[in-house]
């Protein structure tokens, strides 16, 4: 029996981030998630960021960020490039590449907690390095990059943590429960979805492969 995968998709295809903010998908105890499009030579206004925050970006680009001292710094990325953004003070930023910028931001709300670990035998990580690798790790957050090829599978795993999962490519999987029920996992490029723990085998259905950014929060 299929029923709707518990990762429910919250956000907007890249091509339909429009607006320079998009309501927020994801707003709960423990993070805030938008999706935000920059135009390009448009200088935002005087602002600040009172929380640290994961940065996800969507498409290729260039921004220059001017604190209020004037100080400068050049922030270069590719799509699919994740980042740690601490909190900062007043600052302007501008896009500077020539075409518009889409990125996911999560900030993250609570301090971390030591206790809250992804510590498992069954973690991702472990069971198949292949597929799941660090990309940064802090007492906040841990990040990780997953890639199935076309119709590749993974064994059951366990996610300890909750997460918020970002899409970087059309993603359709199979995802059987220990239960042997089966969830049907279905989301397109610039969506996000929000998980908490649970154990399953995980299968890709496409004729092509799966690129996602998960982010564990360990709050």
């Amino acid at each position: 029996m299929l029923r709707l995968h518990r990762l429910f998709p919250l956000g907007l295809s890249v091509a339909a981030c429009l607006l320079a903010q998009s309501t927020p998908p994801i707003d709960n105890d423990q993070v805030h998630v938008v999706t935000v499009t920059d135009q390009p030579h448009a200088m935002t206004a005087l602002h600040e960021h009172k929380l640290n925050r994961v940065m996800v970006y969507l498409t290729a680009g260039q921004q220059e960020i001017i604190t209020q001292d004037g100080k400068k710094t050049i922030v270069k990325y590719k799509a699919g490039d994740v980042k740690w953004s601490p909190a900062s003070g007043m600052h302007t930023s501008e896009v500077t590449s020539a075409a518009p910028v889409t990125i996911v931001e999560l900030e993250v709300k609570k301090p971390g907690d030591p206790s809250k670990t992804a510590t498992t035998a069954l973690d991702p990580v472990k069971v198949s390095p292949k597929n799941y690798k660090v990309e940064f790790e802090n007492d906040q957050v841990r990040v990780v990059r997953v890639k199935y090829t076309a119709h590749e599978g993974v064994p059951q795993h366990e996610h300890l943590l909750n997460r918020v999962v970002v899409y970087l490519t059309n993603q359709h999987s199979k995802l059987t429960l220990p239960d042997g029920k089966i969830d049907d996992s279905q989301h397109q490029p610039g969506q996000v979805s929000w998980g908490g723990p649970g154990k399953h085998k995980e299968e890709n259905l496409l004729d092509k492969p799966i690129e996602v950014i998960v982010v564990e929060f360990k709050s």
